[in-house]
């Protein structure tokens, strides 16, 4: 009898180390098949038992896993670009309650079915607050999907028009938390608020949605055109509803002038620096 003959089926011949791998990537572990060599030498020279090294290995390759996961759901949710509310600076923005953005990074809320709504005059930050609590919720295992208004509206005309706008609809239901940026800014036709509205009404006590407007309430009638529409979509956006309110000077702006005074001043200091004699410390040009 060969050695062959003796191996599980589905094995060929060859050297542990090539069987090894192959079998790992058919069982879909690139982790344990990255770190096994490098955690076996480190469990020897540490003296570790066989069960704690294969625990490290398994350890590795379930936090590899959940970062992977973590990354798709962050592709799959469209983001623009990536926030975090660690470079957010509350201190810009005292209008906004920086412990309720905290409460709420921490996901509960979408448990609960609930929404928010941000609201701001231009520039204030509120898509990057919106942001921010997307990859919160991305980050505790939730799927998310980001758009503006505009493009929302668009999408559902052009998925009426092709004959595919239950299926949208149903993805949009299925979302656990739909971002919906810049409500306010483009107003909207009668078919475009309907099928809004539509969203709005199928998610209800289904589903959390983050809304972002520079309006307040009362004049989101003139985007949707219909003081009934309105009321309806209030009515069932507010029911459980967390409001978070931006106003004051712009945040962009703020932000900018900021870096433009850091940049000046990093150049004023080395325009001393490269006058100073460095042996005397002396001023050498005025």
């Amino acid at each position: 009898m060969t050695a062959a003959d003796t191996m599980p089926p589905g094995t060929t011949s060859g050297t542990p180390q090539v069987l090894l791998a192959h079998h790992l990537k058919q069982l879909k572990l690139p982790t344990v098949l990255r770190e096994y060599d490098k955690v076996a030498r480190e469990c020897a020279r540490d003296g570790v038992d066989h069960p704690r090294y294969l625990l490290r290995l398994i350890e590795l390759e379930l936090i590899d896993r959940e970062r992977r996961v973590v990354e798709r759901r962050i592709r799959q949710a469209r983001f623009p670009t990536p926030k975090s509310l660690d470079t957010f600076d509350f201190t810009t923005i005292p209008s906004l309650n920086k412990m309720l953005v905290l409460e709420l990074a921490r996901c509960e809320y979408i448990l609960r079915r609930e929404n928010i709504i941000a609201l701001g005059n231009s520039g204030t930050g509120k898509t990057h607050v919106a942001l921010a609590l997307g990859l919160a919720a991305c980050q505790k295992g939730f799927t998310v999907a980001f758009m503006t208004a505009a493009s929302l509206v668009h999408q559902l005309m052009e998925a009426r028009d092709e004959k595919r706008l239950l299926k949208l609809q149903r993805e949009l239901q299925a979302v656990k938390l739909l971002i919906i940026d810049e409500l306010g800014y483009v107003p909207l036709s009668s078919t475009g608020a309907e099928l809004l509205f539509e969203v709005f009404s199928q998610r209800y006590e289904r589903g959390s949605t983050i809304v972002t407007s520079n309006l307040p309430f009362e004049e989101w009638t003139s985007v949707f055109g219909s003081e009934r529409l309105t009321g309806a979509l209030l009515d069932r956006l507010t029911h459980h509803v967390h409001i978070l309110s931006l106003n004051g000077d712009s945040y962009r702006l703020e932000q900018s002038t900021r870096r433009r005074r850091i940049a000046a001043r990093a150049a004023q200091n080395q325009a001393t620096a490269d006058n100073i004699d460095p042996e005397t410390g002396e001023i050498t040009k005025p």
